[in-house]
């Protein structure tokens, strides 16, 4: 079974990471503009043919959002605790929490399911939503956390910013289309498609142009104890939560999985955007997708037990 994993779900994964590294350094790609089409477009078209496809029932939808606030804020506690423990500063915790709490549901995540499970419809909806769910987040708790004090008071730039992303009206077009079970006109059905099925390649391509800008850097401590809580603390918590809901089959292996995500780029690209603790927040992505390679498969490994 390791094997099989390691062959069919995380060597494919890498080998496209790994040829987008090589394409940055070659040919200098421009991030922006991939960064660009994968948020504005193909993410979204993904999302919404995956709502707009699901199996998911209304029950199932609550049980996932309720999986997903309980994991949250376990992680958000647990960073709590650590940044205390290290005496962490106030823009420290915040590039911490943001560590452990935002991780790569998208351009890492959902192409790890459509391996996995085989582009299964239910997997690959359970998967958006999440994603769904961890742009939220990102958008509301990512960037309150980091701008803290540097508010004072205006949200204006948090709520424009929220409402710039694409991915939630995505997400609740595909549920009102599927709900009201109406037909996809083909003029919308196959370009959206032919985006659903390039996120895979793009995303995982622009995934490994992204990390190859951030010098890796070995000696920081705080780094590993990111990457710890990530990859292994993480993925119990959602294993624990996964018992405690009574899920199981698909549903509990999706979930699992999605737990063990490394550190997404928006962790990153906050800290930049904010000038918040950039170089750790560089580091702990890169570190945590490095090591992903091991944990991945471990987990993949205990999933397909539920």
């Amino acid at each position: 079974m390791i094997l099989d994993i390691l062959l069919e779900v995380v060597l494919p994964v890498f080998v496209l990471i790994g040829v987008g590294s090589l394409m940055q350094r070659v040919f200098e790609l421009d991030l922006y503009t991939l960064a660009k089409i994968n948020f504005y477009f193909i993410t979204p078209a993904a999302v919404f043919m995956s709502m707009y496809l699901s199996e998911m029932s209304g029950e199932l939808l609550g049980t996932i959002a309720l999986f997903y606030a309980m994991y949250s804020l376990i992680l958000y506690l647990i960073g709590c605790i650590v940044a205390k423990s290290f005496k962490f500063n106030k823009g420290m915790k915040a590039a911490f929490n943001n560590s452990i709490m935002l991780d790569n549901a998208g351009n890492y995540g959902m192409p790890i399911s459509a391996l996995v499970f085989k582009g299964d419809p239910l997997a690959a909806s359970i998967q958006a939503f999440i994603m769904s769910m961890q742009s939220l987040l990102t958008f509301t708790y990512g960037v309150l956390s980091i701008q803290g004090a540097q508010l004072k008071g205006n949200y204006r730039s948090l709520v424009v910013g929220f409402l710039k992303m694409p991915v939630p009206y995505a997400l609740l077009l595909g549920i009102l289309w599927n709900a009201l079970d109406a037909p996809l006109p083909t003029f919308l059905s196959m370009p959206l498609t032919y985006a659903q099925q390039s996120m895979v390649a793009v995303a995982l391509l622009t995934l490994g142009a992204q990390i190859v800008k951030y010098p890796l850097r070995l000696g920081r401590i705080t780094v590993y104890v990111s990457m710890f809580i990530r990859l292994l603390i993480a993925p119990v918590i959602g294993i624990a939560l996964v018992y405690l809901l009574g899920l199981e089959g698909m549903t509990a292996q999706a979930l699992i999985i999605a737990s063990g995500m490394p550190t997404g780029v928006n962790a990153s690209i906050l800290a930049e955007e904010y000038r918040n603790e950039p170089d750790f927040a560089a580091q702990t992505v890169l570190i945590s997708t490095l090591f992903s390679v091991v944990t991945l498969i471990g987990l993949i490994a205990i999933a397909r037990t539920f």
